[in-house]
């Protein structure tokens, strides 16, 4: 993993002195020197196909979808640091997830104990002292690069992008679906949909209502105020679009099966912006704007505290992390099964339906679109409250204090999940 973490990406400090004796390195800059075999990079700031590949080496974002990702490729560049920087402190909260590139850092606890982490390191791969508020000051030890992701956003995309794959495996593997699954499988890749709570993915496929057209039919209309979108299920559509009122519409595009068509109606009172006709017989799936926005209510689930989730426990019940393995081996609930959201449905076999399940994530979003998800399968199910980050720093530190590697990995956080 360390290699993997340092592909395309090397660096050594270029000299003792600190950073008041050397100008301030750019994104665009590189280091002078780099191991034998390692390719520097020249650009950093400009290419994404390195930060594509780096991205996809850092725990938990390696998960992400090509979409989520991209986005967050567009938000985000490496950020230089420099030897006795402070990077964060003890007891901050910037809602970052923070990861080390190149370089070196030491992490420091209030009792004065320290340890130090290389860009080499198995460790960099997470984010750093990642606990909020951060229980270490985290400093630069060498001169070298850094990232910061917002925590936040980051936690939405994973649980959007986990539900959203668990409910395509679902589709997939349900022969009844079968003449519906291109359309639906096109429409969860939607980034309309991303606004609408990953707990209600499936929601979204069930409101969608089946209208049968003719060839030359017209669908919407340039000018008109819409109520409704439409993905195309069978058959193709033509586009056109006029200058003015006057003028005369210009096919401009081709629909085919897939494509989604009239979704800012859903979000905006603007009038349609193009006409769009039926180019042979087809079906079209449609999704009305009141059923919309009722998808974009959260379910209502059975939230428990911490002090009922262990009684949950002690009193039988199976407690299961909704997170990715990579964040299950960081550290986790004693005796908690790991079955990730994205796969919920292929492994929700190993549980009972008569013992009731404890779910928990980091945030509580990815564990409340598990507990959606597996009411509507019958089972029985309880979520943390707030997830692993919503907990106190006492609540937070028993648990995972009965396992040893766990603790072990303590000094490093990489028991504090993101």
């Amino acid at each position: 993993m360390a290699s993997e973490c340092m592909r395309g990406f090397s660096h050594e400090s270029q000299s003792e002195a600190g950073p008041q004796s050397r100008p301030e390195p750019t994104p665009g800059s590189v280091p002078e020197a780099a191991p034998a075999g390692e390719k520097v990079v020249e650009a950093m700031d400009v290419s994404a196909q390195w930060k594509a590949r780096l991205l996809q080496s850092l725990v938990p974002v390696r998960v992400l979808t090509e979409d989520h990702l991209s986005a967050l490729l567009r938000d985000t560049a490496p950020e230089a640091m420099f030897k006795g920087q402070l990077l964060t402190a003890r007891g901050s909260r910037d809602g970052q997830h923070l990861y080390l590139l190149s370089g070196a850092v030491s992490l420091r606890d209030a009792d004065g104990s320290e340890r130090v982490i290389d860009a080499a390191d198995a460790e960099s791969c997470y984010p750093l002292a990642h606990c909020q508020p951060r229980e270490q000051d985290v400093t630069a030890t060498e001169d070298g690069y850094l990232i910061r992701i917002d925590s936040d956003r980051l936690d939405a995309m994973l649980a959007w992008d986990q539900a959203a794959n668990c409910i395509a495996l679902d589709i997939a593997g349900e022969r009844a679906l079968d003449e519906d699954a291109d359309w639906m499988l096109t429409l969860l890749r939607s980034r309309l949909f991303y606004k609408v709570p990953p707990m209600n993915i499936r929601q979204i496929l069930d409101r969608f209502e089946p209208q049968y057209l003719s060839s030359g039919d017209v669908v919407i209309r340039q000018g008109e105020l819409g109520d409704c979108c439409y993905v195309i299920k069978e058959g193709s559509a033509d586009v056109y679009q006029a200058a003015d009122e006057r003028g005369k519409p210009v096919r401009v595009a081709t629909l085919e099966v897939g494509h989604c068509f009239g979704e800012d109606a859903l979000v905006n009172q603007a009038a349609r912006n193009a006409t769009v006709i039926m180019r042979e017989n087809g079906v079209l799936m449609r999704l009305a704007k009141q059923d919309f926005y009722l998808l974009l209510k959260s379910p209502a689930v059975q939230r428990v505290d911490i002090r009922e989730f262990r009684a949950g426990h002690d009193g039988g019940g199976v407690v299961v992390d909704v997170r990715s393995q990579d964040e299950f081996e960081q550290g986790h609930w004693p005796g908690a099964v790991n079955i990730p959201l994205n796969l919920l449905y292929l492994k929700a076999r190993l549980l009972s339906a008569e013992r009731p399940c404890l779910i928990y994530c980091n945030s509580g979003r990815r564990s409340v679109a598990a507990t959606s998800l597996l009411t509507e399968k019958g089972y029985q199910v309880q979520v943390l409250r707030d997830g692993f980050e919503g907990l106190s720093a006492q609540d937070r530190e028993g648990f995972c204090a009965s396992q040893p590697e766990a603790a072990a990995l303590r000094r490093g956080d990489r028991d504090c999940a993101s």
